[in-house]
């Protein structure tokens, strides 16, 4: 069975910063391209950003220019860190992974449980 955990989230002040972590685990073959979102209240859910296995990254309006994704292939972790932060950044970040669980077996995307981030003063 495969897990996808984000870590990481809290309160923080306007302007400051957070690492968001987020981790796949279990039975699992190869894991592809992982991805953080974000869903705000009463909003639907955004991209934030993505990174392949071979860290090629890709980002949304959302994380362009104050965020930045990277990923320890080792460890099966993808991290975000959120820089500069702003009252509207607040809201639920997803974290999701394309896992493959054995030879042969098709891609899957497995999502974590969010975390939240809050940012206020």
């Amino acid at each position: 069975q495969v897990q996808v955990v984000e870590s990481g989230g809290g309160l923080v002040q306007p302007g400051g910063s957070l690492r968001l972590s987020c981790a796949a685990s279990g039975s699992i073959f190869n894991v592809g391209t992982m991805a953080w979102y974000r869903q705000a209240p009463g909003k639907q859910r955004e991209l934030v950003a993505t990174i392949t296995g071979g860290g090629k990254t890709n980002y949304g309006d959302s994380g362009e220019g104050r965020f930045t994704i990277t990923r320890d292939n080792a460890k099966k972790t993808t991290y975000l860190e959120m820089n500069s932060l702003k009252p509207e950044d607040t809201a639920v970040y997803y974290c999701n992974a394309n896992v493959k669980e054995g030879w042969g077996t098709d891609p899957r995307i497995v999502w974590g449980q969010g975390t939240q981030v809050t940012v206020s003063s």
